[in-house]
């Protein structure tokens, strides 16, 4: 790798480890805690890369970004942020960020990235709509890497014109998702519109809908609870749709390829649908982002309510360890259930049981396979993952990710089975007590030792 790499990073860790990797690699790099020493390096024509901190002291790096395509047209910016949004991913795409990261980042990835900027031009800055503003308060928050793969697949459709099909449980975000696709995209100023079925009755039903979304957007909401005689009104008004039609969107919470082959779904519609999957995992399947999305919803709960709450960390474990069967909604609505009842400004580990005790027990996933092999699960989950690249074959490293993918829940999951204690933990599993505890440790899993109730 060769080339000036400008680091800009208020952490002074950040920057001695990124300028140690980078300089090895055979770099130079300038390293600095200010944007605003950044962007005089920028002007004075320094630099073949820039990695850069979105929050800084004196400036954000997001709002920079235009300021340096202006000044030098085709640097690439690689963008790391610790505030693991949609949204940022979404503006660092806007603002025609070179690639986007989250911290904490995997170094040797981010070196691949840097070597890849350093190889090709970026392409020609195009002018771009401000996000709305209002997207702060969606509840599309994590750091997992199911979460970051979905906010970057998301950045490259929204401003295309191909369907998507967003899957994913009852209450996981998915007319939410399909909301910010619209909200972020080229269509913004354009309607937004939610079909159900009794929407397509009719004559005028089809004709109707079109009409009202005026080439914005169209989602139709849980698809496969549609009718056989519904769904051929989606065809046809699929294939009627001509100049200035509106984008389509469809959710589902079963899977529709597995309706499909059973017969309960029309092959046609599946594939009109399905130009793009995108999978909004289930809080099961992303433990790690369950404390981000209560801290969010109780700042939330702060600019609506005037309430200041805080988790005790106590409380903090107990919600991470919850199963959330309602998944993302379930959990918004126990956390404002807790802004209300909450006496003290830290809210305890008693309150969050009192609440929790009260919810409702996981029910069967709608429309799921009955008696499904994991093996099988595991196929369908593998082969999301490799459509998810939209044809192209994903980083190298593939057995690794995903054996972790696994790894990860199978261990945690074991270790709440027996309340947190690693040796019968270990012999759960069968693997060593010494191997358990270097895996908790290279997998940052969180042990909360607590009394079994059996």
């Amino acid at each position: 790798m060769d080339g000036t790499i400008l680091v800009a990073d208020d952490d002074r860790t950040i920057r001695t480890v990124l300028t140690q990797a980078l300089t090895r690699a055979g770099c130079k790099v300038h390293a600095t805690s200010s944007l605003m020493t950044l962007m005089r390096w920028v002007e004075e024509g320094k630099g073949d890369l820039v990695i850069s901190d979105v929050i800084m002291p004196d400036g954000n790096g997001l709002d920079a970004l235009p300021r340096i395509a202006k000044m030098r047209p085709g640097l690439p910016v690689i963008v790391i942020s610790a505030q693991n949004t949609i949204m940022t991913a979404i503006q660092a795409a806007e603002a025609e960020a070179f690639d986007y990261l989250p911290k904490p980042f995997d170094l040797p990835d981010l070196m691949k990235r840097s070597a890849r900027a350093l190889e090709q031009k970026r392409r020609a800055p195009k002018v771009t709509q401000p996000v709305r503003e209002a997207v702060e308060d969606l509840p599309l928050v994590g750091r997992t890497p199911a979460m970051q793969a979905l906010y970057r697949l998301v950045a490259k459709v929204m401003n295309t014109d191909i369907p998507v099909l967003i899957t994913g449980e009852s209450g996981t975000g998915k007319s939410l998702l399909a909301r910010a696709i619209h909200d972020f995209s080229d269509r913004r100023t354009l309607p937004f519109v939610v079909a159900q079925a009794s929407d397509l009755q009719g004559v005028e039903g089809p004709a109707s809908l079109i009409a009202r979304a005026k080439g914005g957007s169209v989602v139709f909401d849980e698809v496969a609870d549609f009718d056989e005689d519904t769904q051929a009104r989606v065809v046809r008004l699929l294939d009627m749709l001509g100049d200035k039609a509106p984008r389509v969107m469809a959710t589902s919470q079963v899977d529709l390829g597995a309706r499909m082959e059973a017969g309960a779904f029309r092959q046609d519609l599946y594939f009109r649908l399905g130009g793009v999957t995108l999978h909004v995992p289930s809080l099961r399947e992303r433990v790690e982002d369950i404390p981000l999305l209560a801290e969010h919803f109780l700042a939330k709960g702060e600019r609506d309510f005037g309430a200041v709450r805080r988790l005790s960390a106590d409380a903090r474990d107990l919600i991470r360890a919850h199963g959330w069967p309602g998944n993302v909604r379930q959990l918004e609505n126990s956390i404002r259930r807790l802004l209300v009842t909450s006496a003290d400004a830290e809210i305890s580990k008693a309150e969050v049981s009192a609440i929790l005790g009260q919810q409702p027990a996981a029910e069967p996933l709608k429309g799921a396979v009955e008696s499904e092999k994991l093996s099988a699960s595991v196929a369908r989950h593998l082969k999301r993952y490799f459509d998810l690249h939209g044809g192209q074959l994903p980083p190298a490293g593939v057995y690794q990710r995903i054996l972790k993918e696994v790894e990860m829940p199978l261990i945690e999951i074991a270790l709440d089975a027996t309340g947190g204690n690693q040796a019968k933990c270990a012999d759960l599993l069968g693997i060593n007590r010494n191997t358990l505890r270097k895996k908790i440790t290279d997998l940052d899993i969180r042990v909360t030792r607590r009394r079994k109730l059996m």
